[in-house]
């Protein structure tokens, strides 16, 4: 048996564990750093958009909900307490609020059907191979661009009753030219002529939003189709709606929400805007002019916060209902 005599040196299990090194720190401030980007940064990252709208959102929201429950007149500091839900049982009874309200649907109905009709058929239209293509497109975008306040103006001056251009249009088909149509003086006419306006600036906005959706929609389809014998016409109700169906559901939404809440066409349309009483009898006067009057000329807070309230919960059935009707017109969008 041979022995060795070179000395084995000392293993790590040979060495008692108070005599071991330390180990070294694996990453030390690079850790540190890792774990912050990894576990803080997106919380940081997403909280200016969290505190923005608890300070220009909730907060408003939730105190809006606070001064409907009280009674709150700037011209009769005395006049407060809570009021409970009296400023909601006296929207039952005010003639203004449901003349607003009438105002309000009959001006949305007159702008929001045709609007989203209009803005079908040109992005049908635009979908198709045209020469200027981008010009075209650009084109109807241009009056969402335009500055309401200039736009409304220039229509305020295009329906009047002397020297406009819309009974001067109208003239030349033998329509009102004994008696020019005064456009502000009567509801229907106030109406249609605000209607115009809104039609004027939003049909384009929507129009591209159904033209992006359509070109997400395969050629293939449409060739099919055709070989089956259906015309332009038929291919787009029944091949291009229901396929963009998400987006004209939300155009629908879109729509209503800006359609029941229209304050600056009717606004600038009055001859004395600072009254916001839309028209000498109130013909064209909308809930959000009537709320501003309230809330600001009148100087009863109290009262104007209930009426908002009011019109966001109207908005919200009215909406709910649109949405449910377009996804059962259009199959619920189900290709």
């Amino acid at each position: 048996m041979t022995v060795s005599l070179i000395e084995r040196p000392p293993s790590r299990a040979d060495t008692p564990a108070q005599q071991r090194p330390a180990p070294k720190d694996p990453g030390g401030w690079r850790l540190g750093f890792y774990r912050f980007d990894t576990k803080l940064m997106p919380y940081l990252l997403v909280a200016p958009f969290f505190i923005l709208f608890a300070v220009f959102g909730l907060f408003p929201i939730i105190f809006n909900g606070v001064v409907a429950l009280r009674n709150w007149r700037l011209d009769d500091p005395t006049q407060t307490g809570w009021a409970g839900f009296e400023n909601f049982s006296k929207l039952l009874g005010d003639d203004d609020f449901w003349n607003a309200l009438i105002n309000t649907f009959g001006i949305f109905i007159l702008s929001s059907v045709p609007q989203l009709l209009l803005a079908l058929m040109i992005a049908n239209l635009l979908n198709r191979k045209l020469r200027a293509t981008t010009w075209w497109r650009v084109g109807v975008l241009l009056p969402y661009v335009t500055p309401v306040a200039a736009s409304t103006l220039v229509f305020a001056v295009f329906f009047t009753r002397d020297g406009g251009m819309a009974n001067w249009v109208l003239s030349l088909v033998g329509i009102g030219t004994e008696n020019p149509i005064d456009w502000r003086a009567d509801k229907w006419s106030s109406w249609i002529a605000i209607a115009t306006m809104v039609n004027w600036k939003w049909i384009g906005y929507n129009a591209l939003l159904y033209l992006s959706a359509m070109q997400s929609i395969p050629k293939d389809v449409y060739e099919a189709a055709a070989v089956d014998g259906a015309g332009p016409w038929r291919q787009l109700w029944q091949i291009t709606v229901p396929m963009i169906q998400p987006v004209v559901v939300f155009t629908v939404i879109l729509s209503t929400i800006g359609g029941l809440q229209l304050f600056n066409e009717p606004m600038l349309f009055d001859e004395n805007p600072a009254g916001a009483s839309g028209g000498s009898n109130g013909q064209y006067q909308t809930i959000a002019q009537l709320i501003y009057k309230v809330g600001w000329k009148d100087l009863n807070l109290g009262y104007a916060a209930a009426m908002s309230w009011a019109l966001f919960l109207i908005i919200l059935v009215v909406a709910g209902l649109n949405a449910l009707a377009t996804n059962r017109l259009g199959g619920g969008g189900k290709r």
